[in-house]
């Protein structure tokens, strides 16, 4: 009778663990890399650089588009600061974002709500959806802006050739079509 109540519980323990189990390729997303994966934007580093390392590299600018970056401040409560992705436009004053490590630790959000709460209307103070709650965090959050990651200047390599001058081809005559 003993050994057939500690092989249920040794089969209750043994499913539980198997349950929480993550597979081998699960992953701990941080949002800077996550960010860069989705969006293209080659920055690397905290969330609370982007911003300032996008200047000249990357076109920043207020407005919400698809695809952008909208780069956090740090703060008292986000001191890293925080860079997700604009998956949808839905106004001026409000976007669906795809970000990592916000409302749970290392995982990822897909179309989730943020707004702009400042007072300019320009995205310096954001409010974002927060999962725990199941609504728009408590708590405005200091931003930046948006880094457009298609405005990106070609960089040419250093060693490669300027053009001075051309020669031009003779000019194409009447005569000449004729034939």
């Amino acid at each position: 009778m003993h050994l057939g109540r500690f092989a249920a519980r040794f089969a209750l323990v043994v499913s539980c663990c198997l349950l929480t189990a993550q597979p081998a390729f699960a992953r701990f997303w941080q949002c800077a890399p996550y960010a860069r994966e989705i969006s293209g934007i080659a920055i690397f580093g905290n969330a609370n650089t982007w911003w300032s390392q996008a200047d000249g590299r990357y076109a920043r600018g207020a407005t919400p588009r698809v695809g952008a970056v909208l780069a956090m401040a740090s703060s008292r409560r986000m001191p890293m600061g925080h860079v997700a992705m604009v998956s949808k436009v839905v106004s001026d004053r409000e976007v669906l974002l795809t970000h990592a490590n916000w409302s749970r630790r290392g995982g990822i959000e897909r179309d989730v709500r943020a707004i702009d709460v400042s007072a300019a209307g320009d995205w310096s103070s954001v409010r974002v959806w927060y999962g725990p709650i199941g609504d728009l965090g408590t708590s405005a959050n200091p931003a930046h802006g948006f880094i457009y990651p298609d405005d990106a200047p070609a960089a040419a390599p250093l060693d490669a050739p300027v053009l001075i001058a051309t020669t031009s081809p003779a000019p194409i005559t009447a005569a000449a079509l004729a034939d």
